[in-house]
C-alpha cells in the first residue's frame, strides 16, 4: 500500500470503478502522468465509473490534481464520475482542487472560436467601464477632499505634500533636464539636417520653439513622470493595502484619501509646471547649442529667430496643459495603487498598468488639448 503508485479498474460494489493507491505525490510525477495518461485513453469518457481513493496512503496537491484532471476527463454532459473513499486529512485538499478553474488548454481552444473572442471583447469593454468608474471615483474623493480641507485648512498635511514635492520634483530635475536637453538636441540635428537641402537652416529655430514650448516639452515630461513618480504612487500605496496599513488607518479614524492620496496629487501638481519648464529650458538650450556647433547659427542670432518665432501663447499652451497631466497621472496612480491586492505578483502587474495607463490618458489629453487650443486660436 505504501509503495508505488497504482491505478487499476475494479468493482466497486456493482459499478465498475477506478481505484488508486500508494503514494500520490510529486515525488512519482513521472509515473503518475502515465497512469492518468493510460487511463483516460482506455475509459473513453465513462462518467459512470467511481474513482476509489480509500488506499491512497499519501496525497499531495500535485496527486489531487490529477484526481480531479481524471475526474473531469471522465465527465460527460454534465454528469460527473464520484470519488470514494476520500478521507478527512484529503478531502479539504481535494475540495480546493476541484474549484480551480479548467486548465490553460481548453481555454485557449475557446479563444479561437467566435464566442471566445466575442467574450474577450467584452471582457474588455467591462474592464474599460470600470477603470473610467474608478477614475472618476477617485477625482470625486480628491474634490470632496480638497473642499474639506479648504473648510478647515489646519487637516492639510502640509509636511508630507513638501516630502512627496521633494521626491517629485527636486530629485526628478537632473534626468528631466538630461533627457529634454537631448531631445532638443536631436530635434535640432535632424532639423537641420533637412532644412538645409532647402537652404532654411535657420527655420530650424521656429520649428523647436513651437515644438518645444507647446508640445513635447510637456509631453516629454509627463511621461518621465508617470515613469518615475506614478509608478513609485502606485508601488507605495500598493505595499501599504499589502501590509494593511491602509485598513489600520481607517480603523483609527484617519481618511486615507486626506492622509495618503491628497499630498501626493497636490505635490504632483505643483512639480509638473516646474519640471515642463525646466525641461523645455534644457530642450531650447541643446538645441541652440547643436543649432551653433552644427549648423553655424550664431547664439545671437538664434535668441532672434526664437524671439521672432515664438509668443507668450505658445508657453502658455504648455504650462495650462501641465498641471491637469499630473492630475491625471496621480489618479491612475493612486486608483491602481488602492486595486493592489495581497501578492506581490498584483503589485508588480497594478504597476506597470498604471505607467501604461498613465501615458495613455496623457496623449490623449494633450491631443484634446491640441484641438482646444486650435478651436480657439491659441
Amino acid at each position: 500500500m505504501n509503495g508505488n503508485p497504482t491505478l487499476e479498474q475494479v468493482t466497486f460494489g456493482a459499478t465498475p470503478a477506478l481505484r488508486a493507491s500508494g503514494q500520490w505525490t510529486v515525488h512519482h510525477a513521472p509515473a503518475l502522468e502515465r497512469l492518468i495518461e493510460r487511463t483516460e485513453k482506455a475509459s473513453g469518457g465513462n462518467p459512470e465509473l467511481v474513482i476509489d481513493v480509500s488506499q491512497i496512503s499519501s496525497l499531495d496537491t500535485f496527486g489531487a490534481w490529477l484526481i480531479e484532471r481524471l475526474r473531469r476527463s471522465l465527465s460527460r454532459d454534465g454528469v460527473e464520475p464520484q470519488v470514494a473513499g476520500l478521507s478527512e486529512n484529503y478531502a479539504s485538499l481535494v475540495d480546493e482542487v476541484r474549484r480551480v478553474e479548467p486548465g490553460a488548454v481548453g481555454g485557449h481552444r475557446r479563444r479561437q472560436t467566435v464566442a471566445g473572442m466575442l467574450d474577450s471583447i467584452g471582457r474588455s469593454v467591462v474592464e474599460i467601464g470600470t477603470t473610467l468608474v474608478a477614475l472618476v471615483s477617485m477625482l470625486g474623493a480628491i474634490l470632496y477632499t480638497l473642499g474639506r480641507v479648504i473648510r478647515h485648512p489646519s487637516r492639510f498635511r502640509f509636511t508630507s505634500m513638501v516630502h512627496h514635492l521633494e521626491q517629485v520634483c527636486w530629485r526628478a530635475v537632473p534626468i528631466v533636464l538630461l533627457i529634454t536637453f537631448l531631445i532638443g538636441c536631436i530635434i535640432s540635428q535632424q532639423g537641420i539636417f533637412h532644412f538645409r537641402k532647402f537652404g532654411a537652416d535657420v527655420f530650424v529655430v521656429d520649428m523647436l520653439g513651437v515644438l518645444v514650448l507647446r508640445e513635447l516639452g510637456v509631453l516629454l515630461v509627463a511621461i518621465m513622470v508617470a515613469g518615475r513618480s506614478g509608478s513609485a504612487y502606485t508601488a507605495e500605496l500598493g505595499s501599504m493595502r499589502m501590509r494593511e496599513e491602509v485598513d489600520a488607518l481607517r480603523t483609527m479614524g484617519f481618511d486615507p484619501t486626506e492622509v495618503l492620496i491628497l499630498p501626493r496629487v497636490m505635490a504632483l501638481i505643483i512639480a509638473m509646471p516646474i519640471l515642463a519648464f525646466l525641461g523645455a529650458m534644457a530642450a531650447l538650450y541643446g538645441g541652440g547649442l547643436v543649432a551653433w556647433g552644427y549648423g553655424g547659427v550664431q547664439p545671437d542670432a538664434f535668441l532672434a529667430r526664437l524671439k521672432e518665432a515664438i509668443s507668450i501663447d505658445h508657453f502658455t499652451v504648455g504650462m495650462v496643459k501641465a498641471p491637469f497631466m499630473a492630475l491625471v497621472i496621480g489618479i491612475v496612480a493612486c486608483v491602481e495603487g488602492a486595486a493592489v491586492k495581497g501578492s506581490a505578483e498584483s503589485l508588480g502587474k497594478h504597476t506597470t498598468a498604471s505607467v501604461v495607463k498613465s501615458i495613455f490618458f496623457v496623449i490623449v489629453m494633450d491631443g484634446l488639448f491640441a484641438i482646444f487650443f486650435a478651436t480657439i486660436n491659441m
